[in-house]
């Protein structure tokens, strides 16, 4: 029996978040009115703090007001329940505690029968952590994820909630980043997009901004050409980039055409970023997870002094899409989806029934409850997709050749 449900959202953002708070609210409102729900704050620093919000009548009234807006209301962190030290030194646990019984024991004390976690790869596993915990100490708890990555890079999950939206939004974003390539001559433009090691939400973001170009009309006798307005590459971590053949290529298109755009996924040419800092001695600063702080390492600086001298640029602009990106509100595409998700989420929950809710790329892509030890980060993006391969050739880029699996 099911008397009291808990949510979290943790990780980056994505344009899903607030959307799934409020599917989940007005599910469990539709078929289980009289389950209580709470709502931690900041993800797993709230569920370890006991920080929690209650959702209100007024809140059940009013939840479809969730869809219209990014971000997540009751707020993200990064925190992994397996890093007890990180955890000390934050103060979220004392010295000698294990954060997963911290964890399990709070979820008692507040009295939760279900607890929904809504986040990516390292929001999920962490859930598998603390699910395996609750199942091997007979807590009696059952937990149920939602795949939330705008990377869309969660094996087996065919499509992560928000990466859409986050896709069209980059579009969105480069509109008027690529309208800069006239501010001064020879321009070079990166645009950097999120991706660590999927370079999906970078080339489904080129998609959709030529999707754009594709519907304008161009008037190239005053200088408003496509070919200046277009992206020039696409670089994602699953390809290899020849340097020195790509500087050949885009030197004959900023002669030609006066600019070059690049949209770069900002883990394209990590491991390369990476060792050139540990050669010269220096610290490569990583988050709670190991992950390289990618917005210190600033791969799109890096590739834009690789370029700059070799193209001849006189300008260069490097723009992240990214902040723009995760915390816009869903689109009606990921909406759809949204529904299906949380409505499968609650009936799992109080079917008693654990795991993520999500497309199964392994079972026909259904849409059901997958377990937690199948849940892992990381799926590479297929760059031999013809769509992928489409949109190459027709920026004039080499066909791509795979990369060193990471």
């Amino acid at each position: 029996m099911v008397n009291k449900v808990a949510l979290l959202t943790a990780g980056g953002f994505a344009p899903c978040l607030s959307s799934a708070i409020g599917g989940l609210i007005q599910r469990y409102t539709e078929v289980a009115p009289d389950v209580e729900i709470i709502a931690y704050k900041h993800g797993y620093q709230g569920l370890l703090s006991g920080d929690y919000l209650t959702v209100t009548d007024q809140v059940r009234a009013h939840a479809d007001l969730l869809h219209l807006f990014g971000g997540s209301p009751i707020g993200n962190s990064r925190v992994k329940l397996t890093n007890a030290a990180d955890l000390v030194k934050r103060g979220l646990v004392n010295e000698g505690d294990d954060p997963l019984k911290v964890a399990a024991d709070r979820l008692v004390a507040d009295g939760v029968d279900v607890l929904h976690t809504i986040g990516g790869d390292d929001t999920n596993t962490t859930a598998a952590d603390l699910a395996a915990y609750l199942a091997e100490h007979d807590y009696g708890l059952t937990v149920v994820g939602l795949p939330k990555t705008i990377d869309n890079d969660v094996i087996p999950i065919k499509q992560s909630l928000g990466a859409w939206t986050a896709a069209e939004q980059g579009a969105l974003f480069a509109q008027n980043i690529v309208a800069e390539h006239n501010s001064g001559s020879r321009m070079l433009i990166i645009h950097e997009v999120m991706g660590r090691h999927c370079g999906w939400l970078t080339a489904a973001t080129a998609q959709k901004y030529r999707e754009w170009l594709d519907i304008q009309t161009w008037l190239p006798e005053i200088g408003l050409s496509r070919e200046a307005w277009d992206v020039h590459a696409v670089y994602v971590p699953e390809a290899v980039i020849d340097i020195a053949a790509e500087a050949d290529r885009l030197k004959k298109v900023m002669d030609e055409v006066g600019n070059v755009t690049i949209f770069l996924s900002e883990g394209a040419g990590l491991d390369a970023i990476v060792a050139e800092l540990e050669k010269a001695g220096q610290e490569v600063p990583r988050d709670p997870f190991g992950h390289v702080k990618l917005d210190k390492v600033n791969p799109g600086a890096w590739f834009g002094a690789q370029f700059a001298e070799l193209l001849g640029a006189e300008k260069v602009m490097i723009q992240k899409s990214g902040y723009f990106s995760r915390s816009a509100a869903a689109n009606q595409a990921d909406l759809d989806l949204i529904k299906q998700c949380t409505d499968l989420a609650v009936d799992s929950a109080l079917a008693g029934t654990p795991g993520v809710i999500g497309q199964d790329e392994e079972n026909g892509d259904e849409l059901t409850a997958i377990a937690f030890d199948r849940i892992k980060g990381g799926k590479p993006f297929d760059i031999g997709q013809q769509w992928y391969r489409d949109l190459v050739e027709g920026i004039g880029q080499p066909a791509p050749v795979a990369a060193a699996a990471h």
